[in-house]
């Protein structure tokens, strides 16, 4: 996200807390860093701001408070090679041969592991992997 559209966004979320006192407005990022569910500091016309209700927070941080389940997401991506395998068998895609695949293989066998792990290494849950 620009830092355009970071302000803008920080502040729509920041009017919502000022009209509900009971809120707290989440930034989920789908592919984060880390694991993490932390205050969002952002700068707004060239100072600095944050509040302890407007948070950063990975998906598997949403998907705890969501289903008020620890795990809830990694057992989402859990079943995903299921779905995948189902949608592959049905010929609805083709498996395609690149070197993609070969360096997911170097990672673990089972690609779909591969990806967890490279992408969701310290969320919740998938350091059962």
């Amino acid at each position: 996200m620009n830092s355009a559209a970071a302000q803008k966004t920080y502040l729509k979320m920041q009017s919502k807390l000022l009209e509900d006192d009971k809120a707290v407005c989440y930034l989920v990022e789908v592919i984060a860093k880390c694991s993490q569910n932390i205050s969002w500091a952002t700068m707004v016309d060239g100072k600095k701001f944050s509040h302890e209700r407007i948070r950063r927070i990975s998906m598997d941080q949403f998907y705890k408070i969501v289903f008020n389940q620890e795990d809830a997401f990694f057992r989402l991506c859990k079943v995903l090679p299921l779905i995948i395998d189902d949608v592959i068998a049905e010929g609805k895609l083709e498996k395609s041969k690149n070197t993609v695949f070969k360096e997911l293989k170097e990672i673990s066998p089972d690609i779909l592991k591969s990806l967890y792990l490279l992408s969701f290494k310290t969320y919740e849950g998938f350091n059962k992997l």
